[in-house]
């Protein structure tokens, strides 16, 4: 089964479970916009943790991959975070949502942008990954946001 095999079978688990959860007729989200925001926000803390422990292995660069490891981090944590919230359907505080998708975007964007110099500075291929998940997650929550501001 290939990455991309894999990422559409989750994506699909993630669109049925969401249709037979008893509330999704009251959700405010539009399911196929709701499905790919959180297949995005989980696929990124996934990339970024990966991404930290690749900087880490850098040794030669530890010095200057501090702040990007960092970020990595912080950015795993708050999409796994984000992808938990956005997933559970009974009640939604939209507001908490909203809150969110912007630390989300927030996270997402620094974390991208830093690993995009590195990607093209110092041509750290697992860099360019992290940064192209980090674009797609937070472009993913952008459309959300945009969902719930019509």
């Amino acid at each position: 089964m290939t990455q991309n095999d894999m990422s559409q079978s989750a994506s699909s688990a993630i669109t049925r479970m969401l249709q037979t959860h008893p509330q999704i007729g009251q959700s405010p989200f539009d399911l196929a916009a709701l499905t790919e925001c959180i297949s995005a926000c989980f696929e990124c803390a996934q990339v970024c943790t990966s991404c930290a422990d690749a900087c880490l292995g850098e040794t030669e660069h530890a010095g200057h991959l501090t702040h990007c490891i960092r970020l990595n981090s912080d950015c795993a944590d708050i999409c796994t975070t984000t992808g938990r919230v956005l997933i559970r359907q009974t009640q939604p505080e939209l507001a908490v949502i909203r809150a969110q998708l912007q630390a989300c975007m927030a996270a997402c964007k620094a974390c991208g942008d830093e690993c995009q110099q590195h990607a093209e500075k110092m041509d750290m291929k697992h860099c360019a990954v992290c940064a192209e998940s980090c674009r797609r997650c937070e472009q993913a929550c952008q459309k959300m946001l945009d969902g719930l501001s019509a």
